[in-house]
């Protein structure tokens, strides 16, 4: 099973993501005319006026706040530290690259996800990129090859990586068996998920932004108190991006590695190009009511994520002096060893605490993505029986990845990552001409000093559902 893994990850981390996952945010990047620089101001106006939902969808708010409780979870705290073990310093320079290009990645996806979401028997706003794959593109096939991958990779493998960094922390931190808290992880996260999307995002828009503060708070104290030491460290992440020194853990120190290793740790973390965000930006009530505004919203997402969170977790690790190369400590290990050495004691209880709100919020955002595309493989048609089977399924993945050995795990989740991102964007590239003319449409109300409203349906191709956008214009 290894072997396999390890040839899967071989060929498309090693030759196709990185250059596809780079050139679809280039692309976006000049065709949208920078614009997650342009409007970067915006997207904080839109965020501060999107607190509304209505009886079908949840508010921008509990949408972004779903979305970072997917996406900031071990990412920012196990994956930066095993970026820079191996990948050395330049690693991060680029995560940030990734994160720049993946805003616009990140937009694209979010406000397809929007243009073609649909409602499902209750109402609930449904749609992601398996819905923009078949009412976009009209390729059936593809969403559902697109949607069996995100369930294995989002509602089994991902949330045994969550559940895999917690445990291991509270283990270091505190002498806890991994069963154990595997078993009470499963539990909780069995009561959130039980209570369906609604549940999940108030729970999501409850912890987040709490953990997220918490977090960087302290994170920022170290660096305060580091100041001097600042300026070297990002000397550091340029020099070594660019193959100038050799990265740490002697894995063939150079460009390749820092890059392969920045890209690779820097889609799991902010997941733009992913195709998991536009899940939870489907399911938003946008605020203006045009399918742009919450590609803005989640473009934002990839921002807060990276550039602010994990570069915090990058600094508090260089900043120590703890990284040593080949002494096998790594992942959540690493972060938690700076923390105590930065902090004089203490540091492996604070990141532990702080990975298991975070991997747990991770753990209930990744389920929501799952659910969403079971219900697009098979309707409503006797759908409650499969997702409860699903649901118990999920539940079950969270002990294993707790007690499981945490190199497997990580080679697992990139393998299922990849191909699901691949899929994804090949389907961005196909619909790029519809983004380009959805965020001009949206660019021109704007500038003419008005309320941006979506209000062309019948100007785009593929199967829109008019009735969300006609009742609510």
């Amino acid at each position: 099973m290894e072997s396999i893994i390890g040839a899967i990850n071989s060929l498309v981390w090693g030759q196709l993501m990185v250059p596809l996952l780079l050139g679809v945010g280039v692309m976006f990047s000049l065709r949208l005319r920078f614009l997650q620089l342009r409007r970067f101001r915006h997207m904080f106006a839109i965020l501060l006026s999107g607190r509304a939902k209505d009886n079908f969808g949840i508010s921008p708010f509990q949408a972004l706040c779903t979305s970072l409780a997917s996406r900031v979870g071990t990412g920012n705290l196990a994956g930066v530290a095993v970026a820079l073990y191996i990948g050395g310093a330049g690693a991060i320079f680029w995560m940030w690259m990734t994160a720049l290009l993946g805003m616009a990645t990140g937009y694209a996806e979010s406000a397809l996800a929007q243009l073609y979401k649909t409602q499902d028997d209750q109402g609930t706003y449904r749609g992601g990129p398996a819905y923009y794959m078949e009412r976009g593109l009209g390729q059936r096939w593809m969403g559902m090859l697109f949607a069996v991958l995100l369930i294995i990779s989002f509602g089994f493998i991902f949330n045994a990586v969550q559940a895999n960094s917690i445990a291991v922390a509270m283990q270091s931190a505190f002498g806890i068996d991994t069963l154990v808290t595997g078993l009470v992880i499963a539990a909780i996260a069995g009561v959130v998920i039980f209570g369906g999307i609604h549940s999940i995002a108030r729970a999501a828009e409850a912890l987040v932004p709490m953990m997220a503060l918490v977090y960087l708070l302290v994170a920022l104290a170290v660096v305060a108190m580091n100041i001097e030491q600042v300026p070297a460290m990002f000397a550091q992440i340029f020099s070594s991006a660019f193959g100038l020194e050799q990265a740490a853990g002697g894995f063939m120190g150079g460009l390749m590695v820092a890059l392969l290793n920045g890209v690779k740790r820097g889609l799991y973390s902010n997941e733009a190009g992913m195709g998991s965000a536009p899940n939870a930006a489907a399911s938003a009530a946008p605020r203006p009511h045009h399918p742009a505004s919450q590609g803005f919203v989640q473009s934002l997402g990839v921002f807060i994520d990276t550039i602010v969170i994990c570069t915090c977790t990058a600094l508090v690790i260089l900043l120590s002096g703890v990284m040593e190369p080949g002494n096998g400590v790594s992942g959540v290990e690493l972060t938690q060893a700076a923390l105590d050495a930065t902090l004089g004691g203490g540091g492996k209880a604070l990141v532990a605490i702080a990975i298991l709100f975070f991997a747990f919020t991770s753990i209930i955002g990744n389920y929501m993505y799952a659910e969403s595309n079971l219900i697009y493989l098979l309707g409503n048609r006797s759908i409650k029986p499969v997702l409860l089977v699903v649901r118990v399924l999920v539940v079950a993945m969270v002990v294993w990845g707790a007690i499981e050995k945490v190199g497997i795990v990580w080679d697992t989740a990139d393998a299922s990552m990849g191909l699901m991102a691949m899929v994804n964007l090949v389907a961005l590239v196909m619909l790029s001409g519809v983004v380009v003319k959805l965020t001009r449409d949206y660019e021109a109300q704007l500038n003419s000093q008005q309320v941006p409203k979506f209000t062309a349906a019948d100007d785009f191709p593929g199967e829109i559902d008019r009735n969300i956008w006609q009742d609510k214009g």
